[in-house]
């Protein structure tokens, strides 16, 4: 087994080569051995200095440097698959399903070839074009009438989908891409040239109605967020168990298809592993630092906070937000996603990331406020924050976070007494109610 990787990205329309990562611990300590990341010489040339997609992660700027980490770079342990995918990857390398870390680097090297955002790497990429199987394609009602079975269906006529499969989390979700003869196909097996639009589907899991119930909140509730002015990508689609979300790290252009670079916020703040969580201050902090335009990426993400809270969506975990880059140095909160009444999940799902000593349940929004103005003035007075940052970070002042958290009371009010009509269950409207309206009447007496 080989014990280093190479790092490919996708720009100007083709896969390149641009660095590598090598273990210098254990494999066996999966994603917990130490490793060195760098860049190639010729793309640290040729793009030095750069945090946006041309990069690895915003906290990789392209360089001649080299990165030594006790454990993986977590831009790749965003890569590993995961829940359904992990699972199925390691069905097919023949290993227990139940497998731990000490299987994470083969199945890096198996299953990271086909990853949301544009790096991938190529080892993988190389195994999935071998064992990719046929090209066929499927009606959306194909897909729908199969819900969690497609998966099934899908290996029992031997078309391999670890390839489409890649994306982290319990639920069944699988990466299909339409053509132009209409037919999704599996993401992985369709030439960018025949794609026109791409999609995750996320199946229904088991028979459990509370689970049930979430799946299909979750298009309304993508509807409520644009209501709210929170950045949404396009409305979601259910037809029966399966949930179609359209994809927003990929743009189909005249000359192919453009691949938007993606991280976690657990990439963003640099916290490994799946349990550890930074808080919404450390978050914070670093869309301060980083993004192009601070004060809309703050304010947003403050924003989601008050609708997570609102409307109990309690699975803020630190891969549920993003954070997006294009090739022209911008970098921006991704569109909203995973957005749902996860307070009904029959596993009692706790809120994870909080804001540190003002977080309860119910945060002083003021105090909030107060600390992110804070934070982006200590910055400014970073001897070594760019100039152009800098500039930026003046922007973040009260009245302007203030105004744009009081701008959700209104519709949060409309919400609370006719969520019905905006596609709540009565159950969920009646759970949710009192405390939509205290969100609304806190934001309406910040100052």
């Amino acid at each position: 087994m080989n014990a280093s990787c190479t790092l490919q990205l996708f720009a100007n329309g083709a896969w390149c080569d641009v660095g590598s990562v090598s273990l210098l611990g254990p494999e066996a300590q999966g994603w917990r051995s130490k490793t060195y990341t760098g860049y190639s010489v010729e793309w640290a040339i040729e793009h030095g200095g750069a945090r946006d997609a041309h990069a690895f992660a915003c906290r990789f700027p392209v360089g001649l440097q080299a990165f030594e980490h006790p454990h993986w770079p977590v831009f790749l342990i965003d890569m590993l698959p995961q829940g359904f995918g992990r699972e199925e990857l390691l069905r097919r390398l023949g290993l227990s399903v139940t497998a731990g870390e000490s299987v994470d680097w083969r199945l890096l090297l198996a299953g990271a070839g086909n990853s949301v955002g544009n790096l991938r790497v190529k080892e993988a990429a190389s195994w999935l074009a071998a064992n990719a199987g046929p090209l066929r394609g499927f009606t959306d009602d194909e897909v729908a009438e199969r819900g969690d079975d497609f998966a099934e269906f899908l290996a029992s006529h031997g078309l391999f989908v670890a390839g489409s499969s890649g994306v982290q989390g319990e639920w069944p979700k699988i990466l299909l891409t339409r053509a132009e003869d209409g037919l999704l196909y599996l993401d992985h097996t369709l030439p960018d040239a025949r794609a026109r639009e791409h999609y995750i589907v996320k199946f229904g899991r088991g028979s459990n109605e509370a689970l049930a119930s979430i799946l299909r909140h979750e298009a309304p509730y993508m509807a409520l967020a644009r209501m709210l002015g929170l950045r949404v990508h396009a409305d979601l689609v259910l037809l029966k168990r399966a949930l179609f979300i359209p994809r927003f790290d990929r743009q189909v252009t005249g000359g192919g298809v453009l691949r938007l670079g993606q991280e976690s916020i657990a990439t963003l703040t640099g916290n490994p592993g799946f349990d550890a969580v930074p808080s919404h201050d450390e978050v914070c902090r670093h869309l301060l630092r980083q993004c192009t335009h601070p004060l809309a990426e703050v304010l947003e993400y403050i924003k989601r906070d008050v609708a997570n809270l609102a409307l109990g969506n309690k699975d803020n975990h630190a891969r549920n937000t993003a954070v997006q880059r294009d090739f022209s140095g911008g970098i921006r909160l991704t569109p909203l996603y995973d957005f749902a009444p996860m307070y009904l999940h029959p596993d009692g799902i706790a809120r994870r990331i909080r804001w540190e000593g003002n977080d309860s349940g119910a945060p002083d929004w003021n105090r909030v406020i107060d600390k992110v103005c804070e934070m982006a003035q200590t910055l400014r007075d970073e001897r070594r924050m760019p100039s152009a940052q800098k500039k930026a970070l003046r922007e973040v002042c009260r009245p302007a976070l203030v105004e744009g958290l009081r701008s959700m009371a209104e519709p949060l009010r409309k919400i609370a007494a006719h969520g019905t009509d905006f596609g709540l269950e009565s159950a969920v409207h009646a759970h949710l109610r009192l405390g939509i309206e205290a969100q609304a009447q806190r934001l309406t007496a910040l100052n």
